[in-house]
């Protein structure tokens, strides 16, 4: 005899199965006849039935035999079997809706759910600001933009989730992924003091979205050397201010090898070299109070001796001696040295830039320590591969970053309201050498920064393997975006994420039958070829001592209000457009010398 061929058992459930759509259908349809069909019978023949859905899905004609047949099977049947499926056309939509209300993007099993990540939630993100900030301690409602950065919602949620005011984040998103729209102009938009962005574009991008919105809480400073934005030169900055010491003018120099040099290549003699001419010529500067042009005049005549009598004057005899052996060494090695030194500082040749770091008249001098007590915005743009230029973005945003820690030591440890520092591209114009040693406590301090990179691999090109292990390590929030195309980088999140148990049924029939078993196996939660896929307008965040969450991101033009910004954007545009053509109009001059 064979064997059977089913169960018994799955032939009960698919009967059961079968029995209850059945009736899912049935129930509503009879009533829907019942109700269609008295309305009709009421309107055609005056005639009302009392309650019985069954007869009037099976005999119509028997509970209404006043009505005719026509409008029965009308009212009866067509017109409950429409509404019927009508209303089930509507069920699947709002089904539809709801499951893909974040986008269409099917929620992943497995990943960090409210109760998970509630420190980076409303409640407790609001308790941590009130203990962090005295100027809040006795505040009887919070605004949600004083608690902390918003990063986006829980994914299919409404669950905002924050990071506090002393969480340093390290943001790794591809162009396009929605790290300015999502991440860096709503940080701006609603810094609740002093604001630090860094970027290598201006018209269409955070600089013009939020230029508008920052002047009106506070004075906006914009340092613009390459002219992205064509800004007028409405200040300047002297870069030797905090040069007066070695230290001071070591951390200098070594903004514009840097900037000129990847962290592999910074290590060799020549690079050290020039290096050390540049922080001791700087030094001098300083201590003479002459502007950093002169140190280009120093570097192109060696054998000009008033750097030295400056060190000695003011007690440097170690470091002049130093500057005096490179000068009187064999001159095949000096000429090499003094050259590095000036490819380093070339950008110092251009007037244009070194207009904003030379003493103006009649144009304000940006002060950092009075920068970090304000509401201010700072705007330092340069050119991808800006050389010098870019270097002294980076001069700048250390120098605010460093007068914003001095600030919060004088203030008893931390600064109230909070300095945001927004690293966009800074990889390209903010190469802040020991920036991954900052992030051990700039945090603490009430300085946040937020470092946004394109790629992992672009931070170890500028700090070196062990410096971007370093800062990925100390950043208390890491947010991931879109466009991760590095496969080991994508299995290293994977990883960090996790596995989970997966059940697993498997079926196989024997003499006595078919049997059916169940068993759990481990699988990761997001593997790395989905960590690839990530579809725009989602964020994965890895928090400290939490589990890895998905986030829907909230770009600034979704928010109430996008309409101004939007306005207040194109205006600035346009004012860039408008500046542009008359920078680069000729002139009556040009058009003279033509005839």
């Amino acid at each position: 005899m064979p064997p059977p061929s089913n169960n018994p058992t799955d032939g009960y459930d698919i009967a059961f199965r079968a029995l209850l759509g059945v009736l899912a259908v049935l129930v509503p349809l009879s009533h829907l006849a019942w109700l269609s069909g008295n309305i009709t019978a009421y309107l055609t023949a005056g005639a009302w039935a009392p309650y019985q859905p069954t007869a009037a899905l099976l005999h119509p004609d028997q509970l209404w035999p006043q009505a005719s047949k026509t409008s029965l099977l009308i009212g009866a049947r067509i017109v409950p079997i429409t509404l019927l499926l009508a209303l089930g056309a509507v069920a699947a939509l709002l089904w539809v809706r709801h499951k893909n209300r974040s986008g269409g993007r099917k929620k992943i099993t497995g990943m960090a759910k409210a109760r998970d990540i509630e420190p980076l939630m409303a409640k407790a993100i609001t308790e941590k600001a009130r203990s962090l900030r005295p100027s809040l301690k006795n505040a009887k409602r919070i605004d949600a933009k004083d608690t902390g950065v918003l990063l986006g919602n829980l994914q299919g949620t409404r669950h905002e989730v924050r990071m506090g005011y002393e969480d340093v984040a390290v943001a790794i998103m591809a162009p396009r992924s929605g790290k300015t729209t999502s991440l860096a102009i709503p940080s701006i938009l609603n810094a609740p003091g002093p604001v630090l962005l860094t970027s290598n574009k201006a018209a269409g991008d955070a600089y013009t979205t939020t230029l508008e919105a920052r002047a009106a809480v506070g004075r906006v400073w914009s340092m613009d050397p390459q002219q992205i934005a064509h800004a007028e030169r409405s200040m300047w900055w002297n870069p030797l201010a905090d040069a007066k010491t070695l230290d001071g003018a070591g951390r200098l120099a070594g903004h514009f090898l840097a900037a000129s040099v990847d962290a592999s290549q910074q290590g060799d003699f020549w690079s050290k070299a020039g290096s050390n001419i540049l922080s001791q010529l700087f030094l001098a500067a300083a201590l003479d109070e002459r502007p950093i042009t002169d140190v280009m005049q120093w570097l192109a005549f060696p054998a000009d001796r008033t750097p030295l009598d400056i060190l000695r004057d003011h007690g440097f005899t170690a470091v002049a001696a130093q500057l005096k052996g490179t000068v009187e060494g064999p001159p095949e090695t000096r000429d090499g040295i003094y050259e590095t030194a000036r490819q380093y500082a070339a950008a110092l040749l251009n007037s244009e830039i070194a207009a904003w770091v030379t003493p103006q008249k009649d144009v304000p001098e940006f002060r950092p320590s009075e920068f970090v007590t304000s509401t201010d915005t700072l705007y330092l743009l340069s050119k991808d591969g800006g050389g010098g230029a870019s270097a002294l973005i980076a001069a700048c945003a250390d120098s605010v970053m460093r007068a914003a820690t001095a600030q919060a030591e004088r203030a008893g440890g931390r600064l109230d309201p909070p300095a945001l520092a927004i690293l966009d591209e800074a990889a390209n114009v903010c190469k802040i050498s020991d920036l991954p040693d900052l992030y051990s406590h700039l945090g603490s301090r009430g300085i946040i920064p937020i470092t946004i990179l394109q790629s992992y691999r672009q931070g170890q090109k500028v700090w070196g393997d062990a410096g971007m292990d370093a800062m990925w390590s100390a950043a208390t929030v890491k947010i991931i975006g879109s466009g991760i195309d590095d496969p080991d980088f994508a299995d290293k999140l994977s990883r960090l994420i996790g596995d989970h148990d997966v059940e697993t049924t498997s079926t196989s029939t024997s003499e006595s039958g078919k049997s059916t078993s169940v068993s759990m196996r481990q699988e990761r939660i997001l593997p790395a070829d989905a960590i690839r896929a990530l579809p725009k307008g989602t964020a994965l965040v890895f928090a400290t001592g939490m589990r890895a969450a998905m986030l829907d991101l909230r770009p600034w033009y979704a928010e109430p209000g996008a309409g101004e910004l939007a306005a207040a954007s194109a205006r600035a545009s346009t004012a860039i457009t408008a500046r542009a053509i008359t920078k680069h109009a000729p002139s009556q001059a040009d058009f003279g010398s033509a005839a």
